[in-house]
């Protein structure tokens, strides 16, 4: 699913893909390098985010964009940046099939009618699903049309705010990302078998939320923000074993079997409301999810996954976002940490692979 808001993108073939995930506390980066009709990894990078402590401005942002782009040296000066879903919406939503720059339109004029809120200070991008031939239905007379769109918007002013800082940092604006579909794009690159014959949740572990979309062969069919994320476990710990929330950090991947039964009242609501979403979708739409797969940076504790299945009664497990990549051209080091940190790099890629 590919969100371009006006004004950015360059279309041209492209030799390199540098992809940024803007993420609440961590900034990650990753390079990709053409090799023929194929992409390999060139560099990956994981930074503390300024905007987590400092709060967001264009300058510190694009200091921070000059300082990630240097670590991965790339040749390419084009950056695709994903924003969090504090920042943006997506909503599912029908429209008549029209240009996609008159739906934006639409959006942008009207969308206290389309999304139930005032959002005229939103730029928009849609995409449209495909619609079924099987199930397309005939027309009734003078009715017209409508079609299933994904709709994501961020404010106009904070799509400035980055395009500027961007430029700032020395870099061209080239694409707008979501958060939150960028577990739909990354799945689909790694693993196109499974995204198009099964029905299966993605749970990505963020730092403020947890985000669920789920996939019935191929069609993002609901996607769900959840207020519970990596920092709501690391407080939770904090304050049930009376520790720093560095050492609360340190341990919640790691998690040493003594302190697993401070960490399962934190779990416990995650899994509630994961587990309300699957089932609103299986009510709807007569469907059973048939696994759930789990990236973010919380997604390398197995107690973690054992809690979370053990709430969503449906097999949980985590993957590799960059399986489908070749490491050849990354340092030594990168490639030896890459299985621990793959799963942290899940939106970046998501939206590299939407670029490409």
């Amino acid at each position: 699913m590919k969100f371009n808001f006006p004004s950015i993108g360059h279309q041209k073939k492209k030799d390199q893909v540098l992809s940024i995930d803007l993420g609440g506390r961590s900034t990650k980066a990753v390079l990709l390098q053409r090799a023929g009709n194929n992409f390999k990894l060139a560099r990956y990078s994981i930074k503390d985010a300024p905007v987590y402590e400092k709060g967001f401005s264009s300058a510190m942002l694009a200091e921070h964009l000059r300082d990630v782009a240097q670590s991965l040296e790339p040749k390419t000066r084009q950056i695709t940046l994903s924003i969090g879903a504090n920042d943006s919406i997506l909503r599912g939503i029908e429209l008549p099939l029209l240009p996609v720059n008159q739906m934006r339109q639409m959006l942008r004029l009207n969308s206290k009618a389309y999304l139930q809120h005032d959002l005229s200070d939103h730029t928009f991008d849609c995409y449209i699903v495909p619609p079924d031939p099987k199930k397309r239905s005939e027309n009734v007379k003078g009715s017209i049309q409508k079609f299933k769109v994904w709709a994501g918007g961020a404010r106009s002013q904070l799509i400035n705010d980055i395009q500027n800082a961007v430029k700032t940092a020395g870099f061209i604006p080239d694409e707008v990302a979501l958060t939150i579909v960028g577990p739909v794009n990354a799945f689909e690159f790694a693993h196109p078998d499974i995204f198009t014959t099964k029905v299966i949740g993605l749970v990505d572990l963020g730092f403020k939320q947890t985000t669920i979309n789920i996939v019935s062969k191929g069609n993002l069919l609901l996607s769900r923000v959840v207020e519970i994320g990596g920092d709501r476990l690391t407080s939770g710990l904090c304050e049930s074993m009376g520790i720093s929330y560095p050492e609360a950090e340190g341990i919640k991947v790691g998690m040493p079997s003594e302190v697993e039964a401070h960490l399962q009242p934190v779990v416990a609501p995650l899994g509630r409301e994961l587990r309300a979403s699957i089932d609103f979708f299986e009510h709807q739409h007569d469907q059973r999810v048939e696994n759930v797969y789990i990236s973010g940076g919380a997604a390398g504790s197995a107690y973690i996954r054992e809690q979370l299945q053990a709430e969503l009664m449906v097999n949980c497990e985590t993957w590799n976002p960059a399986r489908e990549l070749a490491v050849d051209e990354l340092p030594p080091a990168q490639v030896a940490e890459l299985e621990h940190v793959a799963s942290q790099l899940t939106v970046a890629l998501g939206a590299a692979s939407a670029a490409i």
